[in-house]
């Protein structure tokens, strides 16, 4: 299946094309990389430009391997902030996150983990006990850890960057939500500690990158370490829990996503939905940015 959640008032996606995105955060235009979108665009380069408040530019090429490197620069009109805050609105559920315009193309949001968000807006309340217990890893600067908690949960958020909690802890205090367990960790120690302990879990949220480093170096490598991890949250999930797997490697698929899930989570066979996370511009262009897997037994 493909998700193309529809845009909030403080998102849109432009246009897409000739490996870019023109996407509105708010009152802000930006301009910035995306491999996905090998079709053309459907706007000229110039309206791009006039539009855009805010350009990325790739640093220069690597010498070795001749591929843009990832970090880059922002071109700003005058007056344009480097931070700012948007509103994101679900149903009847809502919460704020700042924006801030990164060296690695970032903003601090990825708007197609909307229709995940709604997800959790539509399983937590359904969740029987009082207080329902989420584990939100991988988590940057929070969507799903604030979504989480606004439905209802306790929320443990882990992220290895201290940077990024701190992001995490100010997108908290804009939305007036507390209640945050706040974990500075490497995800796969730290839930194979949560095993030995005992722990469960309502819902676990997984969003692994490729490459990664935990907090004390430990190497992340997508390929290696993804069958202990599910492995360990397997052991983590209540009865009547969630799981959802956010996947963003190039190389994998909603099969692979679909697969992984059914290897360590049996018990969702039948009630899983895998496929893809896709967010459609003003002119129909769907581009695809995720894949996903997720369930919940009730």
């Amino acid at each position: 299946m493909i998700l193309s959640p529809k845009s909030f008032s403080d998102y849109e996606l432009i246009d897409c094309g000739n490996f870019q995105k023109l996407e509105r955060f708010g009152k802000l235009i930006l301009s910035r990389p995306e491999p996905q979108a090998v079709w053309p665009a459907s706007l000229s380069q110039d309206l791009w430009k006039s539009k855009a408040h805010a350009i990325f530019t790739r640093d220069t090429k690597s010498k070795e391997t001749g591929q843009s490197e990832e970090k880059g620069t922002w071109i700003l009109k005058p007056k344009t902030p480097e931070q700012w805050n948007i509103r994101v609105n679900i149903d009847k559920v809502s919460f704020s996150m700042r924006l801030g315009m990164t060296s690695f193309k970032h903003v601090g949001i990825f708007p197609e983990q909307y229709a995940n968000w709604e997800f959790l807006t539509q399983v937590i309340p359904q969740i029987r006990d009082a207080k329902p217990k989420v584990l939100n890893l991988f988590a940057y600067t929070g969507g799903a850890s604030l979504a989480a908690r606004a439905a209802g949960a306790d929320v443990t958020h882990l992220d290895a960057v201290k940077q990024v909690i701190s992001w995490s802890r100010e997108n908290a205090e804009l939305s007036g939500l507390d209640g945050f367990r706040w974990i500075l960790d490497d995800a796969l120690k730290f839930v194979q500690r949560e095993v030995r302990r005992g722990n469960k879990y309502h819902g676990i949220i997984l969003d692994p990158p490729a490459y990664g480093r935990g907090p004390d170096g430990e190497k992340w490598i997508l390929n290696d370490g993804i069958a202990a991890l599910m492995e360990a949250c397997s052991q983590l999930i209540l009865p009547n829990g969630f799981v959802i797997l956010n996947l963003y490697s190039m190389g994998f698929s909603p099969t692979l996503a679909d697969t992984l899930m059914g290897v360590y989570f049996p018990q969702s066979n039948g009630l899983r939905q895998s496929g893809e996370l896709a967010v459609e511009d003003n002119f129909g262009k769907r581009l695809p940015l995720s894949i996903f897997s997720r369930f919940f037994l009730k």
